[in-house]
């Protein structure tokens, strides 16, 4: 099996530059992690954009479903913003026969204190295991579109 990742920025590849937050979004770090981990299945890493998704258009999206459309591979991993996923995962339903997951990180791949090498592992089993459809896989679950929400206080997903 093969397994199709695309980047398109968020926190999960943000750098910090001061304390005062100023960042911007870096390469992407998904290879890297991988890499480290050891990871010996099949992958490849194509970055469609580098984004907070909060700043993600329409258009944004109409380009992440075109391009996994296009994609001859049925597992697709997307790294992704948190703020709008949840929107990212519900575009892309519309898509058969393929099992789409979206996941990224509450803090930068690049922090100490990460939750995005757990969320990609977790994101890249889900990727193996799921039925075709959306998902996101954040915090140890997974979620689909329109039953799920990012509770910001909280700093994680949950069910709705």
């Amino acid at each position: 099996m093969k397994i199709s990742i695309f980047t398109t920025g968020g926190t999960i590849d943000k750098i910090y530059f001061d304390a005062k937050s100023t960042y911007q979004i870096g390469d992407p770090q998904i290879a890297h992690l991988l890499g480290e981990s050891n990871v010996t299945l099949g992958y490849s890493v194509e970055s469609l954009m580098r984004k907070d998704s909060l700043e993600m258009t329409d258009a944004d999206r109409a380009l992440i479903v075109e391009r996994v459309r296009a994609e001859p591979a049925n597992h697709i991993l997307i790294t992704h913003g948190t703020d709008t996923m949840l929107d990212t995962a519900a575009a892309l339903q519309a898509i058969p026969d393929k099992t789409m997951v979206l996941t990224g990180a509450m803090q930068p791949a690049r922090f100490h204190h990460t939750d995005a090498i757990f969320n990609i592992g977790f994101a890249l089993a889900a990727t193996q295991l799921l039925p075709s459809g959306a998902y996101v896989a954040m915090n140890g679950q997974v979620f689909v579109p329109g039953k799920a929400r990012k509770n910001v206080d909280a700093g994680y997903f949950e069910a709705v």
